[in-house]
């Protein structure tokens, strides 16, 4: 899969929809001069949105390979509607529900040819799934709210998120009241709960990601490119005022892949904290 394959879809949509997705968004991209400008690089961060890769790919006049779920190249799937899209900017199908030696192959590919590769070691959005929002609704809510009010409500808030607020409650750090007068928005609360010293900025952010699986750091090392982080944070609302994109310094990915990975996961939340500094919050 070479550049010259993919360019001409590439070059003609990211001016056009850049320009529209920088007039809708408004997002402050903070750390462009980190981009290695040639080279094998993966450009790695959070996922909290399916809008995330737009903001790297303004960063730089690099063209970067994105690594997508399957269903959007398969017309069978509600997602699969705009396949060529898909194909045409670059993008690798990879089947979720098995290790996908093809689609691992295809990344290392890209980075032998010293290309960017996209991809977010999250493995999946961090936000509220259907699956997710059934269980707490079966555990914690009554019949005289509907699950697809509930939902709507609900799957706002980030999984990390609320897997640490139900251990707090677990934990008695917040009341049951507390529990349920805030699990519409969590995160609020999260942040309210710092602001009075029960809880610390640091447990808070320990929680902001979902655990990071390993493909990130090990295509670096096989391939011996460099990783370079990211944070995305705010919000994706028509002339928003709060979406942050910061990119880190690259990093190279010695034989350790764990101690490789903790650094990932330390340096996204960290950028994760200047973003917020950044806003003022």
């Amino acid at each position: 899969m070479s550049n010259k394959e993919k360019m001409p879809i590439y070059k003609i949509g990211k001016p056009i929809l850049g320009f529209i997705y920088k007039l809708w968004y408004c997002p402050t991209i903070i750390g462009k001069e980190n981009i290695p400008k040639d080279g094998g690089i993966l450009l790695v961060g959070n996922h909290i949105h399916i809008m995330d890769q737009c903001n790297v790919i303004l960063a730089t006049k690099r063209c970067i390979h994105y690594m997508a779920k399957k269903e959007y190249f398969d017309p069978k799937y509600k997602e699969g509607k705009f396949p060529w899209f898909f194909k045409g900017a670059g993008c690798i199908p990879v089947d979720r529900s098995k290790k996908d030696e093809e689609a691992m192959l295809s990344a290392m590919e890209v980075l032998q040819n010293d290309e960017a590769l996209g991809l977010f070691p999250e493995g999946t959005r961090n936000m509220v799934k259907e699956e997710k929002a059934r269980e707490w609704y079966d555990k914690y809510i009554d019949d005289s709210v509907s699950f697809v009010d509930f939902f709507k409500k609900f799957k706002e808030n980030k999984t990390s998120l609320v897997n640490y607020f139900e251990e707090l409650m677990d934990k008695k750090i917040i009341t049951k009241d507390e529990f349920y007068d805030n699990i519409y928005d969590v995160d609020s609360f999260l942040k309210d709960l710092i602001m009075n010293k029960r809880i610390t900025k640091d447990e808070y952010y320990n929680h902001s990601l979902l655990p990071l699986k390993f493909g990130a750091v090990s295509l670096a090392h096989k391939t011996h490119s460099l990783i370079v982080p990211y944070a995305i944070s705010g919000s994706y609302k028509f002339r928003g005022k709060d979406l942050i994109i910061r990119i880190g310094e690259p990093f190279s990915v010695d034989d350790d892949l764990e101690k490789a990975n903790d650094k990932l996961d330390y340096v996204i939340k960290e950028l994760l904290k200047k973003n917020e500094k950044n806003s003022g919050k």
